[in-house]
C-alpha cells in the first residue's frame, strides 16, 4: 500500500490506478471512484480509473425524490448530487494512519430505497463513527436503480442489471481493497431494505463465488419477492416506449403514471421494482429456497428486522386520527404487515439456511422507550449503525427519541456487527444493546 499526501489530498496507488482521498471526520475517505461504465440497458464494463479525482458533486442514478422518505429520514439537498445514468461509483472509508501491515475487515454497504431511490453516499449513511471505533474498512456502493437497473424482460432490456453492477463493484473491491488496508478475503456485505434483499439474492447468483464471505441483512422485504412475474411483465410492457428517450429524468417522470394501475397486485406494488427470477444471474423462483440451502455453507449470515417495520408509513398517513380505536386498528395493520413482509420471510430464510448447515443469526430491534407511538419502524436501525446527529436531527422517525438513547444502543450494536464482520460469530459474553434481541438459529 503506497500513499502520498499533497495539500490535504492523499493518493493511494492501486492496481486500478491512483486514487485521491481526503481526511475528514477522523477518517480517510476516497469518494466516488468509478468502478464500471454502462450504456443504457447494457451490462457494466469494468474500468481502470487511471488517476481519480474526487468530483464536486455526488453521482446518483436518476430518480424521484420521495416526500415520505424525506420526512422519515432527511430532506435531500439536490445541489449536492449529479444525476448519471451510469452511476457505478463507490466510496472507500478507512481509519487514519494507513500502514503496510493493515489487513482490516471490509464491510460493503448496499443501500436501500425500494430499488428505486438513494445512493451509496448519503449523510445518513456516513460510516465514519463505525470505521473509527472498530478499525474496519467500509465501501459504499452505488448502482443502477428503477427502470435502468431493475426492470427487464428481453435481450434488449435485460433484468437485474443493478445486481450485475454490484457484482462488478465486488470484483473491483477484491482487486483493489488491499491498497486501502482491507483484507480481500474477509468481505461482509451489509444492506438494509432493498439493499438487504439484493444481498440475499447475490448469495444465489451465478458469478459471485469468492466475492464475499458474510452477509448482514437488515429489514429485507423478502415477503415481496414471490409471484411478481405478471406484474413485472405488465410494467415492462407499459414502459417499453421509454427505452429510447434521450432524457433519463423524463423517463423517471413518465413511469410513475403507470403505478396506480398496479394496485390490483396487492401489497407488493409498494415496491414496483425488484430482482427478477429466471433472468441472469438468478435461478427460477421455484429453485431459490433450495439454492439458498445448497449455498448455506458458503456465507455466514446475520438477518433481522425491526419490531414495527411498517409503523411510520401506516401511522403518519393517518396523522390526527389517533383515537383509541384508530390506534388499535393501526397497530393491528402494522403488526400484520410487518409479519408478512419482513418477519415470517426472514424466519423461513433463517431456518432453511440453518437446515442447509449454514451459520445464521436472527435478530429483532425493538424500541424500549415507553409511550412512543411509532416504535421501531423501518430505518430505525440506520442511525444506530451510521451515527451522525447532524444528518438525523430533522428526522420524524426519531422525533421524541433522545439522541443519547440512539448513541448508547448504536455503540453496542456496532461492536457486535463488527465482530460478526471480522469472524462470522458473536461472542456470548458481548453486551447486547437494550434494543436488540439476538439468537443463533
Amino acid at each position: 500500500m503506497t500513499t502520498q499526501q499533497h495539500s490535504g489530498i492523499l493518493t493511494f496507488q492501486t492496481p486500478s490506478g491512483k486514487i485521491s482521498a481526503i481526511q475528514e471526520n477522523g477518517v480517510i475517505r476516497a469518494k466516488s471512484i468509478r468502478y464500471a461504465r454502462s450504456g443504457r440497458y447494457q451490462k457494466p464494463v469494468p474500468v481502470d480509473v487511471g488517476f481519480h479525482k474526487i468530483p464536486e458533486k455526488t453521482p446518483v442514478c436518476p430518480q424521484h425524490i420521495s416526500p415520505l422518505l424525506e420526512r422519515l429520514i432527511q430532506k435531500t439537498d439536490v445541489e449536492q448530487f449529479e444525476p448519471d445514468e451510469s452511476p457505478q461509483f463507490l466510496t472507500v472509508t478507512r481509519p487514519l494512519n494507513p500502514n503496510e501491515n493493515d489487513n482490516l475487515p471490509v464491510v460493503v454497504w448496499i443501500h436501500g430505497g425500494s430499488y428505486e431511490i438513494g445512493c451509496g453516499d448519503l449523510p445518513t449513511s456516513d460510516p465514519s463513527v463505525w470505521v473509527k471505533e472498530q478499525r474496519i474498512v467500509i465501501v459504499s456502493v452505488s448502482y443502477r436503480l428503477g427502470l435502468f437497473g431493475f426492470l427487464g424482460g428481453s435481450e434488449e432490456r435485460p433484468a437485474n442489471l443493478g445486481l450485475f453492477d454490484i457484482m462488478e463493484a465486488l470484483r473491483w473491491i477484491r482487486k483493489n481493497i488491499r491498497s486501502f488496508g482491507g483484507n480481500p478475503g474477509n468481505i461482509t456485505l451489509f444492506g438494509q431494505s432493498s439493499g438487504g434483499d439484493a444481498i440475499a439474492h447475490l448469495m444465489i447468483s451465478e458469478g459471485t463465488d469468492g466475492l464475499f464471505q458474510r452477509a448482514i441483512i437488515h429489514s429485507a422485504p423478502l415477503g415481496f419477492r414471490l409471484k411478481r412475474q405478471k406484474m413485472s411483465l405488465e410494467f415492462f410492457r407499459k414502459t417499453e416506449f421509454l427505452k429510447h428517450e434521450e432524457d433519463p429524468l423524463k423517463m423517471v417522470d413518465e413511469y410513475v403514471n403507470f403505478l396506480p394501475s398496479f394496485r390490483k397486485y396487492g401489497l407488493k406494488t409498494a415496491m414496483p421494482f425488484c430482482t427478477q427470477y429466471g433472468s441472469a444471474p438468478l435461478c427460477t423462483e421455484e429453485e431459490s429456497l433450495e439454492r439458498w440451502k445448497k449455498n448455506a455453507e458458503k456465507y455466514d449470515v446475520l438477518i433481522g428486522s425491526n419490531q414495527d417495520e411498517t409503523a411510520f408509513y401506516v401511522k403518519t398517513a393517518q396523522e390526527g386520527l389517533y383515537t383509541y380505536l384508530h390506534n388499535r386498528i393501526l397497530n393491528s395493520i402494522v403488526r400484520k404487515t410487518t409479519e408478512s413482509i419482513y418477519e415470517k420471510p426472514a424466519d423461513a430464510f433463517a431456518v432453511n439456511y440453518a437446515d442447509g448447515g449454514g451459520n445464521v443469526y436472527r435478530f429483532t430491534l425493538r424500541l424500549t422507550l415507553k409511550n412512543h407511538n411509532i416504535g421501531a419502524s423501518h430505518c430505525i436501525d440506520l442511525p444506530l449503525i451510521f451515527e451522525n446527529g447532524e444528518a438525523w436531527k430533522d428526522s420524524e422517525l426519531l422525533k421524541e427519541i433522545p439522541w443519547k438513547y440512539i448513541q448508547e444502543n448504536g455503540r453496542k450494536l456496532r461492536t457486535l456487527w463488527a465482530e460478526f464482520a471480522a469472524t462470522g460469530k458473536i461472542s456470548e459474553n458481548q453486551e447486547l444493546p437494550e434494543m436488540l434481541e439476538l439468537r443463533k438459529i
